[in-house]
């Protein structure tokens, strides 16, 4: 099978910076056309340059979480692309919270912005790609690709909203999977460990003892590069995972596979 994305069309959120940007750069030097999303404008034309009509990389600003701005998404991904293919919900957010504060806000934020952005979305562009199929008989119609978290199922007490948002991330892949196989349309998710995302660049720029730390507890002992996630993604966007429908890949160095306890979830 090809692992080829050479004119297909891709959204992918999150694409201001980190895993997304590296996602959307990789996908259009191989190819694909990209409609990169994400709510900092800014950081958009920093990284993109200019908005223009022309060439295979085009952006798109605004806040996810409303229901009009998906669909100017997928409209102007559209527009300038006239299909859509591959979705890659990359975009998330890491919000620490208190645990036993019952006014605590973190459970809600990381639901909304981690869980239904990505489920609205996808609703949105599975509707796309199965109007797109009417007259394509065969072969496979769409992927969509999430994001989830090794924090899934190896959680701290602070990280409880992201915890949440990642389990229930995952259980919306395998619901959407079922859901979206009868049209072609395959759904999966990476779930990730201690990659060098802007949120963890972040955390860790000040903190040497919390970034030693994750080092001993990762078995390949050193933090993941953005672009080492990217091939894994290409390979599920591409013909090349055919077959393989609502997995859960995980890429963290062997993290998951040390003791909950012991290990430091992020």
């Amino acid at each position: 099978m090809s692992f080829s994305i050479n004119g297909k069309t891709a959204i992918i959120t999150g694409a201001a910076n980190g895993i997304g940007l590296s996602i959307a750069r990789q996908f259009a030097d191989r190819g694909a056309n990209v409609m990169c999303a994400d709510m900092d404008e800014k950081k958009l034309i920093e990284e993109l340059g200019e908005q223009t009509d022309e060439g295979n990389i085009r952006f798109f600003a605004g806040d996810l979480r409303h229901r009009l701005t998906i669909a100017n998404l997928v409209s102007a991904t559209i527009d300038a692309f006239e299909q859509v293919d591959i979705l890659v919900n990359a975009s998330r957010q890491v919000l620490p919270g208190d645990a036993l504060d019952a006014e605590d806000e973190s459970v809600k934020t990381m639901l909304d912005q981690n869980l239904m952005t990505a489920l609205q979305l996808s609703q949105q562009v599975a509707k796309r790609m199965i109007k797109q199929a009417e007259d394509q008989p065969e072969g496979q119609v769409g992927s969509i690709i999430n994001f989830s978290s090794i924090t899934a199922r190896q959680t701290r007490p602070e990280l409880m909203g992201y915890s949440i948002a990642a389990a229930a991330v995952e259980q919306m892949t395998k619901s959407m999977a079922l859901a979206l196989a009868p049209h072609r349309i395959r759904v999966n998710a990476v779930a990730f460990g201690s990659v060098m995302s802007a949120s963890l660049k972040l955390s860790v720029a000040d903190n040497r003892e919390w970034r030693d730390d994750i080092r001993r507890h990762t078995p390949l002992g050193r933090i993941a590069a953005p672009t080492e996630l990217c091939d894994a993604v290409q390979f599920l966007a591409a013909e090349s995972s055919s077959f393989m429908t609502g997995e859960i890949m995980v890429v963290d160095g062997g993290r998951s596979l040390l003791d909950a306890v012991s290990a430091p979830a992020h």
